[in-house]
């Protein structure tokens, strides 16, 4: 990695399997252009996906899969660091120092964790509850200075930013922890189910067409785009009329995000028309971007050996990071490590 870069960031996606264009629009597309400006940990959060049941099997096959999709959208190994969580184990030790530095007011204050917990929280996982205290340690562990966040992520970062706050005041060890900021790249927008315009896209909706997979084919992309919902009635004019309409906005956040035209450009080219020219255009962006994507996730998914090497590069420079901060903790808290 380029030492010359002076900031870090830290970002992850769950291998929780079938990643859509959600994923790659919201995440992974910004991730690839972050490598040239920072020191990039882009880390396969394995802890974070057992907050909840998963085939062990699966998750391991869900894990290379991500890896690849990684390599294949662009993310490059001699630039970044492309590493799973579980495989740092410092990562696990630092979040458990900060469940005893973290106030329970604050964790009882995450909406996410009442949103995937539901109505029956009482059964909902203790780890689904401290999950912040996990990512505030895979971000500080490294000493990140930015973390890449949607909407849905900017409360934990808030969590994160007070964790190392209170972490560097406790201990008296004032700069220790660096007091991440977020990225946030105005020109993403959360990617919404083609089915709902006020559900996120998700691989847990058990209709396929809500989604895009990164594996679709060509045929399955312009089928699932055919279907998708919109309006009953034209294009509008403005875009002030496109926000009461969610899929609409949600298709043309899709278009913007592949092709990189503005949503004010694409309503003044299809405005007043049906949608049906709009939704074959829309098609070809997404084949033309993401057919080359889709072949090498592929490709690289029959090459296992080698994405276990990355992983195994990537977990070698990481630790090689992570151990230096988690002796440091150590040596703050008072946690005798008694090493030879």
């Amino acid at each position: 990695m380029n030492e010359v870069k002076n900031n870090t960031v830290l970002s992850g996606v769950q291998p929780s399997g079938d990643l859509h264009i959600g994923n790659y629009l919201g995440a992974i597309k910004n991730f690839v252009s972050m490598q040239n400006d920072y020191n990039c940990f882009f880390c396969i959060v394995d802890l974070h996906a057992i907050t909840v049941k998963q085939d062990p099997n699966t998750l391991i096959n869900n894990t290379l899969e991500v890896a690849a999709s990684y390599i294949a959208s662009g993310i490059n190994p001699k630039k970044s660091v492309i590493f799973n969580q579980s495989s740092v184990p410092a990562h696990s030790e630092l979040a458990w120092i900060f469940n005893c530095v973290t106030r329970m007011g604050w964790l009882n204050r995450m909406t996410q964790f009442k949103d995937k917990a539901g109505k029956d929280k009482e059964n909902a996982s203790s780890g689904l509850f401290i999950y912040p205290n996990l990512m505030a340690a895979d971000i500080l562990i490294y000493k990140a200075t930015h973390v890449p966040v949607g909407n849905d992520q900017k409360q934990h970062l808030e969590l994160t930013r007070d964790i190392a706050q209170k972490f560097n005041r406790d201990f008296n060890c004032e700069n220790f922890f660096p007091i991440p900021e977020p990225i946030i790249d105005k020109n993403i927008s959360r990617i919404m189910s083609l089915k709902d315009g006020n559900q996120k896209m998700s691989k847990s909706d058990p209709s396929e067409y809500s989604r895009i997979s990164l594996l679709d084919e060509s045929d399955e992309i312009i089928k699932k785009i055919k279907k998708a919902k919109t309006a009953d009635n034209v294009m509008p004019e403005k875009i002030e009329k496109i926000i009461n309409l969610s899929e609409v906005n949600n298709l043309l956040n899709i278009y913007s995000g592949f092709s990189g035209i503005e949503k004010q450009k694409l309503i003044e080219q299809y405005k007043g028309e049906n949608f049906a020219n709009f939704k074959s255009d829309l098609s070809d962006i997404i084949i033309e971007k993401m057919k080359p994507i889709t072949a090498e996730i592929k490709k690289l998914m029959q090459d296992k050996s080698y994405l276990l090497q990355i992983l195994l590069e990537g977990k070698n420079k990481a630790n090689e990071v992570a151990q230096k901060t988690i002796k440091d903790v150590y040596d703050i808290v008072g946690l005798l490590r008694n090493e030879t």
